[in-house]
């Protein structure tokens, strides 16, 4: 079983999606970015001392699949992208946006 930190996946998957959006920026066919869902299994590490520190660590199965049931859990994150400066408009997977186009 490998641990990955969460803010590692995000990250990824950030990069993954700007990577789409660039990729598609002189296509026909865009796609408007809605909601991201994510289901993931974690593992919670707590530290103890005084710099005590919470850690999320997505974990990444072998082939056998299995995993202590009382060391995990499942988390759903739901991320709604928007571009930087624009606040009010989703992001397009590919180019911008014609006239008359949603």
């Amino acid at each position: 079983m490998q641990r990955i930190e969460l803010a590692q996946v995000i990250s990824q998957l950030r990069e993954e999606l700007d990577t789409a959006r660039r990729a598609g920026q002189d296509e026909d066919l865009r796609f408007e970015l809605g909601p991201v869902e994510l289901e993931l299994m974690v593992a919670v590490d707590r530290q103890a001392g005084p710099d005590a520190k919470v850690r999320f660590w997505v974990i990444e199965l072998g082939a056998s699949g299995k995993v202590a049931s009382q060391a995990t859990q499942r988390i759903k994150l739901i991320l709604d992208p928007r571009e930087s400066g624009q606040k009010d408009r989703r992001p397009l997977i590919a180019g911008d946006e014609r006239p008359g186009e949603r």
